[in-house]
């Protein structure tokens, strides 16, 4: 049975002030796009730069939702035909967002299992087999997409009904930012992914990275975390950590909690032995690259730890689907291989791609490649280092397109590849000319840069061709 809060209890975490309605009102759901609103629906009225849901919260009771929030009300509004719903309206909806979700979060109990997944880069993936994982045993709550931020993670808790575990994806800019997600969501188990160059402009250093994403432990009662002991800066941590806290490791090494053997990689999938404690057991995964390796030791760890069976484990990580345009690989007209990766990319997601593209076997490997953001002093460093894995893994030709991404360029010229076979363009359109124009048979293309460089119209339009 799902535990809901009452128009009363959202009034009271918010100091909201009711302007119609019942207090006794059950909110189960919570919707902040009126035209996605269904019956009895909680709307959440957001407001940005270009769009007022103030406006909206007609169009919302017309279409089903029993209580709206806002942050702006005429009060001069007729209400007379809305008798049967109700208006709150609160001061700041972010404030009131992060309140309802703690509030609705106590209802079911410190006890109630929530796994917490932050790190550099593989949050969302990570996120995504860990669920598939617990599904196999549980009813599982996780994150839409990557709503992992101020709003996307309340949004999730505000979620829960009848789910047996959560799985709670976390993001963040700056410092303070994973403290005040894991304060909402309480976790009993938090993991973190790694820990690389995501954001480093703004915290000036991997190891204020990694003191931001122990801000995970923040909203602990017990602190549990599980950590990639591949990752330099963690395993470093893990040591001299272990006998503060309960710490569980995933890695590739046998010195790891859970650990992976006989490794193969293959173009579409890779499969690897799972060593847990004295068990093994042979794993499929059903995405490429060794980083969905590492990424499904850490659901094995996190299965076994709330005792899945070896089979359960096993069936969880082969089953498992990724989120959209996280190494979407489809093949198209003449045997060509679109690999779109265009959600976001990091340096060391650029690494992972590319090493990807390189082992690719029939074709020319050709690497699609925009700016990453947010990385301050250090954007023409890590995008030269960028430029050193495309020449280092002998990419057949390179085409760029952003002010950060001309080092990527420049550095993989310097590094022996020919001039001949790189392009640059200033725009995406032209960029995607540019490739329709050089594509052969069973070419095998790589698309990936920051969200913000919108490269996920280059494969949205060769995908439709």
């Amino acid at each position: 049975m799902g535990k809901y809060l009452t128009v009363g209890d959202i009034l009271e975490c918010t100091n909201g002030e009711l302007i119609i309605g019942d207090v006794n009102t059950i909110c189960k759901s919570f919707q902040r796009d009126s035209r996605l609103i269904k019956k009895d629906d909680v709307f959440i009225a957001m407001k940005g730069q270009n769009f007022n849901g103030n406006l909206l919260w007609r169009e919302a009771f017309e279409n089903g939702a029993n209580v709206a929030i806002v942050t702006e009300f005429n009060n001069d509004e007729e209400l007379n035909d809305y008798n049967d719903k109700a208006i709150i309206k609160v001061e700041d909806q972010i404030v009131a967002l992060r309140n309802m979700a703690t509030k609705k979060r106590e209802l079911y109990g410190k006890d109630f299992p929530v796994i917490a997944v932050t790190g550099s880069v593989g949050k969302t993936s990570t996120k995504d087999v860990i669920a598939s994982v617990l599904s196999q045993k549980f009813k599982v709550l996780k994150t839409e997409g990557n709503h992992n931020n101020d709003i996307g993670v309340p949004l999730t808790i505000l979620r829960l009904q009848d789910e047996e575990i959560a799985v709670v994806e976390m993001g963040m800019n700056h410092f303070e930012e994973i403290s005040r997600l894991s304060k909402i969501a309480k976790p009993t188990i938090g993991v973190i992914t790694n820990i690389g160059t995501s954001h480093i402009g703004n915290l000036g250093s991997r190891e204020n990275i990694l003191k931001a994403k122990l801000e995970i432990i923040d909203g602990m009662k017990v602190p549990f975390l599980v950590v990639n002991n591949d990752n330099d800066l963690l395993h470093n941590w893990y040591l001299d950590n272990k006998e503060k806290m309960q710490i569980k490791t995933f890695g590739t090494e046998k010195s790891s909690d859970v650990y992976a053997t006989d490794i193969n990689l293959y173009e579409d999938y890779s499969e690897f032995t799972c060593n847990i404690k004295e068990d093994k057991f042979n794993v499929k995964v059903p995405v490429p690259g060794n980083h969905f390796v590492l990424n499904s030791l850490c659901a094995a760890l996190i299965g076994n730890t709330v005792d899945l069976t070896n089979e359960q484990i096993k069936n969880g990580i082969e089953k498992f689907e990724l989120t959209k345009k996280r190494m979407e690989i489809t093949t198209i007209n003449n045997g060509i291989k679109i690999i779109n990766d265009s959600y976001n990319a990091s340096y060391e997601s650029m690494k992972a791609s590319i090493e990807y593209l390189s082992n690719m076997k029939n074709g020319r490997k050709i690497a699609v490649l925009g700016d990453m953001l947010e990385l301050g002093d250090f954007s023409k460093e890590l995008h030269k280092k960028v430029g050193e894995e495309v020449a280092k893994n002998k990419i057949d030709i390179l085409l760029c397109s952003g002010e950060y991404s001309k080092n990527i360029m420049e550095e993989a010229q310097k590094q022996g590849m020919s001039e001949e076979k790189i392009y640059y363009k200033d725009t995406v359109e032209e960029l995607y000319k540019q490739l329709k124009g050089i594509l052969q048979e069973n070419d095998n293309v790589l698309i990936k840069a920051s969200n913000g460089m919108r490269f996920f119209e280059i494969a949205e339009k060769l995908l439709k061709e």
